[in-house]
Formats: structure tokens, sequence, C-alpha cells
């Protein structure tokens, strides 16, 4: 298995700027990949993806050099150990609340001792010789759970003192409606930016990788500069529709009514 770009970048002391796949398809997927993003996580969880769209996915980002990644619908391992053998390099997991459940994620995705994953690395043993990736996986693949709801920050230190996880993944929408407000992307609330302070001050004390989810550049910017790790630029269809929105927009207004 070849060194895991994400954790190159982290390793270079800089912020990892991913993409994310909702549309179920290779060619969008070929697209994506050629953008200059350093990773690009499927959504299995919100997007309309499946696990053969997530393969397809896989395969046409295959020669380009992205780090491909995986929001599980959930933290169950049949589905975790399954985008592991399929190629991914990273699963990023929803609604992880306590250590217990941060512990179960590490376990399902490790291979023994560490873990429990089972092993039949379908597509993923070709990234190495055989035999090869079974003994590197568990130090290269990163794990993101997520913190977005009222209880996972609760219990924020000790889901950040689990063995195994690598940082942590904030959804924005997720945690301001726990706490009662809009759900949306790039929040200003001071109550949500005391916890993302703490979040990343958290993750500082112990060499983890906060990530967050940004509704494009502008929110990426302000989250690298708050000190996140790893920041996601909206989702592929979103990209879409605002510029084409944008293109639309000034097509009718710069043609003085014509249109």
């Amino acid at each position: 298995m070849a060194t895991n770009n994400v954790k190159k970048v982290w390793a270079s002391g800089k912020a990892v700027v991913n993409a994310w796949l909702a549309i179920p398809s290779g060619f969008s997927a070929e697209v994506i990949a050629q953008c200059g993003f350093d990773s690009v996580t499927v959504d299995m969880q919100h997007g309309v993806q499946d696990y053969l769209s997530m393969v397809q996915c896989f395969q046409a980002m295959n020669g380009h050099p992205v780090t491909p990644m995986v929001r599980v619908p959930w933290n169950e391992p049949g589905i975790i150990g399954k985008v592991l053998d399929g190629g991914a390099y990273g699963v990023i997991c929803p609604m992880i609340n306590t250590p217990q459940e941060a512990k179960n994620l590490v376990q399902y995705a490790k291979y023994p001792p560490k873990g429990t994953r089972s092993n039949g690395p379908i597509r993923s043993g070709m990234y190495g010789s055989a035999g090869s990736y079974q003994q590197t996986a568990n130090d290269e693949i990163v794990l993101l759970p997520m913190m977005e709801t009222r209880t996972a920050v609760e219990n924020m230190e000790s889901i950040l003192d689990v063995e195994g996880i690598d940082g942590v993944y904030i959804g924005p929408s997720d945690l301001g409606f726990s706490y009662g407000l809009v759900p949306k992307l790039d929040r200003d609330e001071p109550e949500i930016l005391k916890i993302y302070e703490k979040i990343v001050k958290e993750c500082g004390k112990r060499a983890l990788n906060p990530g967050i989810h940004c509704s494009g550049a502008e929110g990426a910017v302000r989250a690298i500069n708050m000190g996140f790790k790893l920041v996601t630029l909206s989702n592929e269809s979103g990209l879409m529709m605002t510029y084409a929105k944008m293109q639309v927009n000034q097509t009718r207004k710069d043609s003085g009514g014509k249109a």
C-alpha cells in the first residue's frame, strides 16, 4: 500500500483540501480528480452513492494523485470493512457520540491485533504486492469519526483519547441543529465557534487532525486559519449548481432582457 497522501500533507504541516462526491458517476469523479484536490471522498451517507458507484468512482480516480476516501452511512462493521476492501484510504464515519462508538469504529477498520476487520482486500490488495497491503493498512488508513452533536461535544476529550483515530470531522449542519440552530455549513454563532476552537485545541494537544465541511473557498480559508487540518469544499453537485446558476443569471442580466 502506497503512503497515504493525506498523511503526507499533514506531515508537511499543511491542511488537506478535500472533495466530496454525491453523484454516482465515474465520469464526474474523474473530472473532480483532476481539479487539484488532495483527497476525494465518496459520500455514501447523504450522497446518491452505493457500493458499486463508489468502486466506479475509485477506478475513475485511480490515475490521479488524489487519496480516495468514503463517508460511510453508519458505524457498522459490514460497510466499513467493505469500503476498505474496495480501496478506501480513509473512512469518515457519522454520528460518533461516545468513546465506545469511536473504539468500535477503530475495531471495525483495523486488522488484528488492533481490530477485528476481516481479511479480503479484493480491490485494495491491488495497491501493493501480494500480502503487503495487510502489513501497512492499519497505519495508512485514515479514520475520522464525525463530531456533530451536543453529546459528542460533551464527550469530546474522551472521544479524542481513543487510540487509532487520526482526528475528527465536524458536520456543521448537524452540530448546529443539535444546539437548536438552523442547519447550515459556514457557522458564525459565537457558541459554535467556541466549540470549534476547543476541538482544534484538543486535537492539537494529541497530534490529531480536525476536519470540517465547508460551503466553499471562503469558509475553507476561515477554517484553515482557525487551525483545521482538512477542509471539504461543498460537494460536486453543489459546485455544479452554484456555477451553473451564476452563468445563467449573468446571461439573463447582461443580455439586457433578451433572455
